[in-house]
């Protein structure tokens, strides 16, 4: 192969450490998750949206609903991805959401129901964000090195980035020429190029040869195998892969607190239903352009500098700085400075290093025991939280107390991932990992 970098090379190597022989998976990726989440997040302003239609009193029995449809769908795909290989069965997924959104593109038109509808496609939504995004993640682990995954993992999730900026501006744009309901068949075609992604960095993996420093090959042909719950079985056997839950329980619960506070002030302050929609997509472009910005310039620095540790634990104690200052100003205004940086700072280094957790994992850790922390643990987080603040509330405490409540919590997630960024350079060093 012609070790002379290549244009692309030179201006990829200005913010990152690319070899040759990577790039084009590296693009792929890139390609892959811009995708992803351009087909989400020209959803997520219409689910955020029906979330406050549906009553925000009543958000908690969504995440409920939610986690019912996520236990629901983990046995199904442990059992696709017992019996099918990668290469078929990571397109079924993506197959299958696009299927279900074209049926809501039908049952939007039946305006008696609407409220059903409206309900169903929150937790819809809420179920295809995360499946979506934690098979994406189990194939990046799969295909790249722990090296790769710490010079390339910031990139990658860069590609994200954009697809997050452009889809709320593809929704703003469009939402009112159009409607809501056409919006689902262009969320669906970007779906469909992260099929076509998949075929292409699957079909290039195996051609590579496996020097030091490539994308490593691994058995695409051959299906996982097992039972359709191995990977609760894989989770509670191992206290690495529990701590990773334990991670995510902490990470969603205060995520889900600063979105019920954020859906409470924001309907007290916002009467309009389009300034609430508008506002929220603000939002969403807000973050994305600061979580790109860090991506392209900063964050696989910042793991470097900090090491996986500290990178791990940095947004969760930023984040308890955060809940002390809403504790003495729960203003609209400081809300959202802090949900900003708490969002930024999750895409663009709390995910990347999260994810190099699982590099070092088997490749049936890596698909079956990665997509139950990442739905059915996040999702419980989410509900039993939702319950949680509901009854906080219920009991008069106000949105000063919440906050204070959420700072142990806060400081007890960075405490679990500074933990976990150790152990996982120790299994990096091992001799026996992968």
């Amino acid at each position: 192969m012609d070790r002379n970098p290549s244009a692309i090379q030179k201006l990829l190597s200005k913010s990152i450490q690319v070899e040759p022989g990577e790039v084009p998976a590296l693009l792929w990726s890139f390609s892959y998750f811009f995708a992803l989440l351009c087909s989400y997040y020209i959803l997520r302003p219409m689910r955020d949206e029906m979330g406050i239609l549906g009553g925000v009193e009543n958000l908690q029995w969504l995440f409920t609903g939610t986690l019912l449809a996520m236990i629901a769908a983990i046995p199904l795909f442990g059992w696709v991805s017992s019996r099918f290989p990668r290469r078929k069965f990571l397109p079924y997924v993506y197959l299958f959401f696009i299927g279900t959104m074209l049926l809501f593109y039908l049952l939007m038109e039946e305006r008696v129901l609407a409220v059903v509808v409206a309900r169903s496609f929150f937790i819809w939504a809420s179920v295809f964000n995360l499946f979506v995004v934690s098979v994406f993640w189990s194939f990046m682990t799969d295909i790249y090195s722990n090296g790769q995954a710490r010079r390339l993992f910031g990139f990658i999730a860069a590609g994200g980035t954009v697809g997050a900026i452009t889809g709320p501006a593809v929704t703003a744009l469009l939402v009112e020429p159009i409607g809501p309901r056409n919006l689902l068949l262009i969320s669906a075609l970007f779906l469909a190029w992260a099929i076509l992604s998949i075929a292409r960095l699957d079909h290039w993996a195996p051609k590579e040869s496996t020097p030091p420093g490539r994308v490593v090959t691994v058995t695409e042909e051959a299906a996982i195998g097992g039972s359709v719950w191995d990977g609760i079985r894989l989770v509670i056997h191992s206290p690495y892969l529990m701590g990773i839950g334990l991670l995510m329980l902490l990470f969603t619960t205060l995520a889900t607190f600063l979105y019920l506070m954020q859906a409470q002030i924001i309907r007290d302050a916002l009467v309009d239903s389009a300034q609430r929609t508008a506002l929220f997509a603000q939002i969403d472009l807000t973050v994305n352009t600061l979580t790109l910005l860090i991506q392209l310039f900063l964050t696989n620095r910042l793991i470097k500098w900090l090491k996986l540790p500290m990178a791990l634990a940095l947004i969760p104690l930023l984040l308890a700085i955060g809940f002390i200052l809403l504790g003495f100003a729960p203003t609209v205004a400081l809300l959202i400075v802090v949900q900003v940086i708490r969002r930024a700072g999750n895409y663009a280094i709390m995910r990347p290093a999260r994810e190099m957790l699982y590099v070092v994992l088997s490749r049936e850790e890596k698909y079956k025991a990665k997509n139950v922390i990442d739905t059915l643990v996040y999702r419980t987080g989410d509900a039993v939280s939702a319950w949680v603040y509901s009854g906080i509330r219920a009991l008069g405490i106000t949105l000063s107390g919440v906050a204070f409540i959420a700072v142990p919590l806060a400081l007890l997630w960075a405490w679990v991932a500074y933990k976990l960024g150790q152990a996982q350079q120790q299994r990096a060093e091992s001799p026996h990992a992968e």
